[in-house]
């Protein structure tokens, strides 16, 4: 793709998803004449939500749901593990993953219709699993903030995960639910490298800024994790201690980390990126990565996805648990609350006679 269309953007193609039956490419028209061609601007779309609580089984996650505001990430992390999902609504999961969002502008009334349900029974919900809740067309959409306030509202417990700094505009519910042991936070942190993260995360908030929220959500209360995710061999995995130091100094009371995941598409967006931007380490990124998964790209067997195996996985392993040990950051937190829960007075309601 020319340069100047996809200044700012973390993919470097936009190949059709595995879906599709055709694919389209940019050529030359023969012409010779020069044209500007204008910067790839981003796309929102809406979609009515009929459910928005998803169910998962995984033995990887200690969640059994989630909701997402969004699909699609304008952040542009060029890693992103969920880009395959845009392949679902017929799209690319390289540019158009980044620029053709999908918004749930209903997804707060959906919310409390099923927590307001009498079949459902509460656990914590995570929020911006798939997609970040707080990217920048939360700004103004504000559904992030809505689903927020319906959590409140009901108790319920959420952990939010997150790079975004629009978070901090919802420390007015976070605080308070904080104070009930009802949310924790997760913030990822990738690297320390300014200018890496600019290539890498386009738009997302830098290092610095990233620690900045770190900083302000533990001032006001609520308890956060440092997500050294993903480690990258050959590229931030020389940091990783240096990021858990970060994030603990920040306020940070507890840690964790993922090794890059390269699913379906996301391995030739990624190894397309490498060319670009990092050509002299590509090879031996590549070659770490395969080790971990029996010279493949990826392994996607539960148990094994999300660290890999081998000797270079166990000394990430045995070097974030000495780091974590020294630092005094916990890998385990106490559970979320969910004995508060509580279905507020509806409209129509009988009312107690007690």
């Amino acid at each position: 793709m020319p340069e100047p269309h996809i200044r700012g953007r973390g993919a470097v193609t936009n190949t059709a998803g595995r879906f599709e039956q055709f694919d389209t490419v940019p050529c030359d028209d023969g012409w010779e004449i020069e044209e500007d061609i204008p910067p790839l601007r981003t796309d929102v779309r809406d979609e009515i939500a009929r459910s928005l609580i998803t169910y998962n089984r995984s033995p990887d996650l200690p969640f059994d749901r989630s909701i997402n505001p969004y699909r699609g990430c304008e952040h542009g992390c060029v890693y992103c593990f969920a880009r395959p999902t845009h392949a679902y609504l017929g799209l690319s999961p390289g540019l158009d993953f980044e620029t053709r969002l999908i918004a749930r502008p209903n997804a707060a009334d959906i919310l409390r219709k099923e927590l307001s349900s009498k079949g459902y029974k509460v656990a914590p919900i995570a929020l911006g699993t798939n997609t970040d809740p707080y990217q920048p067309v939360e700004k103004n959409r504000r559904i992030t903030g809505d689903c927020l306030s319906v959590l409140h509202e009901f108790n319920h417990p959420v952990g939010i995960v997150t790079k975004g700094a629009l978070i901090e505009r919802d420390l007015d519910i976070l605080a308070p639910m904080a104070a009930k042991r009802l949310v924790r936070v997760g913030i990822s942190l990738t690297t320390l490298d300014a200018n890496l993260s600019r290539r890498m995360e386009p738009r997302a908030p830098s290092p610095q800024r990233r620690l900045a929220v770190i900083r302000r959500l533990t001032e006001a209360g609520v308890p956060v994790r440092v997500m050294t995710s993903p480690v990258i061999p050959g590229l931030t995995d020389h940091e990783l201690e240096h990021l858990l130091e970060a994030g603990r100094d920040a306020g940070a009371d507890a840690a964790s980390w993922i090794m890059l995941r390269l699913p379906r598409e996301v391995s030739e967006l990624w190894q397309n990126w490498l060319k670009d931007h990092e050509p002299a380490r590509a090879e031996k990124i590549m070659s770490k990565l395969r080790e971990m998964h029996g010279g493949r790209d990826y392994d996607p067997r539960w148990g094994h996805r999300m660290r890999g195996e081998g000797e270079y996985a166990g000394l990430i392993a045995k070097r974030f648990a000495l780091a974590v040990k020294r630092l005094g950051l916990a890998t385990r937190t106490a559970p979320l609350r969910c004995d508060l829960f509580a279905r507020p007075a509806q409209v129509g309601d009988q009312l107690s006679l007690l």
